[in-house]
């Protein structure tokens, strides 16, 4: 397979996850993904806007989506909540051209070059190898073999349904499928559905740490030496939270919380250097590899 993807990194792969960026690019050149950054992209809104100005949560991803139609091509992300606003507003333009007409009008004026018209796929990094499992093929030089690891999908990346439409959104299986092609064993944890909580952090932040703290103690009780994630904010709520959602729940568990991207990166043969791992602020020491 060769493909080449208009990428979105959303704003977190651009400052907070840098490791999430540094790593994807490297994964990508290993398995002979071509992506291109999409030139002067915007924020998804990332799921808040619409509760403001839901037009102008519409209008920002038209405008994203038409200028990788600009350049040909489909769109691929690494964040659950990026690609839910991307397709959410896909979904909605093309069920309601009154809708779409009002959208393109608004970016006409506002001196944007390109019409919006709805023909990019908008798919996720982990949809992609799920689809394309030869992507792999032939190019596990470090197979993970004993490493136990708990998937956790994230909600965005899930529901709802009829918008995400890949695989089964209430029991999904494709990530625990991709572990098991590194070499590694998925495990099943209690708190594998739970919400992280990021989007809840200002709002609610002793129930979203309580989350955070069950969602690692689960883990943690099954035996996981990592949580693997295809989201860069689930990765940063449980990571960088990770103490004190375990003072939360009173909990001594440790668990290194990956990007998905870096646990493949391992199984390609890359380092904790080369994907980013020393920038993890929960449990370092605990991640007994490469």
């Amino acid at each position: 397979m060769s493909q080449k993807y208009a990428f979105f990194p959303g704003c977190v792969l651009k400052g907070a996850a840098a490791e999430a960026y540094t790593s994807l690019t490297k994964v990508c050149e290993k398995l002979g993904i071509e992506i291109e950054e999409i030139p002067n992209w915007t924020c998804c809104g990332a799921s808040h806007a619409q509760g403001v100005n839901e037009l102008a949560a519409l209008a920002v991803n038209a405008r994203n989506i038409s200028i990788a139609e600009h350049m040909g091509l489909p769109i691929l992300t690494v964040c659950n909540t990026c690609t839910l606003q991307l397709r959410t507003a896909k979904a909605r333009l093309y069920a309601d051209k009154e809708l779409r007409d009002r959208v393109n009008g608004l970016l006409k004026d506002a001196g944007h070059p390109y019409e919006y018209k709805g023909t990019s796929e908008i798919t996720h990094f982990l949809w992609l190898l799920d689809d394309h499992p030869e992507l792999l093929e032939g190019k596990i030089k470090n197979p993970l073999t004993g490493m136990k690891v708990a998937c956790y999908y994230g909600c965005h990346i899930l529901r709802p349904q009829e918008v995400m439409n890949h695989g089964d959104g209430k029991h999904p299986e494709y990530m625990e499928k991709l572990v098991r092609k590194l070499g590694a064993e998925p495990v099943f944890f209690g708190a594998s559905r739970k919400c992280c909580g990021f989007h809840a952090q200002l709002a609610a932040e002793r129930d979203v740490l309580t989350v955070t703290g069950q969602i690692v103690d689960s883990a943690d009780k099954a035996d996981a030496q990592c949580i693997a994630t295809p989201c860069p904010l689930c990765q940063m709520q449980l990571d960088m939270y990770e103490p004190e959602g375990r003072d939360a729940v009173h909990s001594r568990a440790e668990v290194p919380i990956l990007h998905l991207q870096q646990l493949i990166g391992f199984a390609l043969g890359l380092s904790k250097t080369d994907v980013g791992f020393d920038r993890h602020v929960s449990a370092q020491d605990k991640l007994k590899i490469g």
